[in-house]
């Protein structure tokens, strides 16, 4: 039996780094890479903090899509509660606790991690974390957050999760974590979700305490 493969850490030299753009929430950069006998090559991509998304699913199989608009591909999405890791060293789970309260009105007991991706690995260094949460329960009125932006728009709609797999699957859903996160569930129900790691699961990927607009302000 051979060993299982696993994406490695093997850095190359940075021969020089020069600031493109520094924005609010990630920054632009451009390196100079030496590859060896492949020569030195310039590469320019986007400096990113993470995020996590989560799949919330209720005690009769369903799961939570929110609808909505994305300028860049000019499109409304359906999507999982999701947010930026833009607060320094906040502990993941957390932040995917506090992005189901805010925009899903959602608590909840269980925590799993489904999926760890890279969301663009030739362009950023986005690292993404997607949980999967059960045992829900409503966030009071008193206590619920004002959706501002796009999030004022934003439409909810429970599924089934078999019909989740089959909407990916056709080519009806696109946001990159409502695939991975419901492939995985679906793989994850199949083994009776018993293979899950739990929600505090280590995960050396994401990039500690690194604020946004880290060039813009000089660091």
């Amino acid at each position: 039996m051979t060993d299982p493969i696993f994406d490695r850490v093997a850095p190359r030299p940075v021969v020089d780094r020069r600031a493109v753009h520094g924005g609010a929430v990630w920054d632009v950069v451009s390196e100079d890479v030496d590859l060896g006998d492949a020569g030195v090559v310039t590469r320019e991509w986007v400096d990113h903090p993470g995020a996590v998304a989560t799949i919330a699913m209720d005690d009769e199989g369903r799961v939570l899509l929110l609808r909505q608009y994305r300028h860049p591909v000019r499109r409304e999405l359906w999507e999982p509660p999701a947010g930026l890791l833009d607060i320094a060293a906040e502990d993941a789970c957390l932040a995917a606790q506090r992005e189901l309260a805010e925009e899903a009105d959602l608590r909840a007991k269980t925590w799993h991690v489904l999926a760890d991706y890279f969301t663009t690995p030739g362009g950023n260094n986005e690292a993404l974390r997607v949980f999967l949460a059960r045992d829900l329960s409503p966030v009071p009125e008193s206590e619920r957050h004002v959706r501002e932006d796009e999030e004022m728009d934003m439409v909810p709609h429970w599924l089934p999760w078999e019909e989740a797999v089959e909407s990916v699957l056709a080519g009806r859903l696109h946001n990159p974590s409502t695939v991975v996160g419901v492939l995985a569930l679906a793989a994850a129900m199949h083994q009776g979700l018993e293979t899950l790691r739990p929600g505090d699961a280590p995960w050396p990927e994401r990039r500690e305490g690194v604020p946004p607009g880290r060039i813009g302000r000089g660091a």
